[in-house]
């Protein structure tokens, strides 16, 4: 094999990943801006208006297990709570989790849901799955406050374990 052809392309490789991989912490970002947003305006939409939130989780959404009222609050409380988290990055794949949660009660509880709007859940689905799994970013309080102050509670305690066997 030629280790020249084989040397161009993989700088050439590099040439594309390395912006990827850089652009990987605003791609984050953008991801859990864009995802905050349309959640948590929901749930402000439900909390200015009481009474037909109760209304529509009484005749139009059918959350299984649960009262009207509970899924209700469950409900809101979730889309203005959860968001504000993944926004910041804190406690990221959590609220990543708890909004996938969300998003697929939404879509069951519902008897008929119109395509577009299938579409946009299955679009935050999608998007919720990627920061559950890989994580919320560099650019989160996550990777810049919380991981730095567990790592340094934990490592005192792991090092005391390795020093008692």
């Amino acid at each position: 094999m030629n280790t020249a052809l084989l040397s161009h392309t993989l700088r050439l490789w590099r040439l594309v990943t390395t912006p990827l991989d850089h652009a990987r912490p605003l791609a984050a970002l953008v991801a859990r801006a864009y995802l905050a947003q349309g959640f948590f305006l929901s749930g402000l939409t439900k909390l200015r208006d009481w009474d037909t939130t109760l209304l529509l989780f009484t005749e139009e959404y059918r959350v299984p297990l649960l009262s009207p009222a509970v899924a209700a609050i469950m409900g809101t409380a979730g889309e203005l709570v959860l968001p504000v988290l993944l926004l910041f990055g804190l406690a990221g794949r959590f609220a990543a989790l708890g909004l996938s949660v969300v998003n697929a009660v939404a879509v069951i509880s519902l008897a008929d849901i119109a395509p577009a709007a299938l579409q946009q859940h299955i679009t935050w689905g999608v998007l919720l799955a990627a920061l559950a799994l890989h994580g919320v970013g560099r650019w989160s309080l996550d990777c810049g406050w919380l991981k730095p102050r567990l790592d340094h509670w934990h490592e005192p305690k792991a090092a005391a374990a390795r020093s008692v066997h």
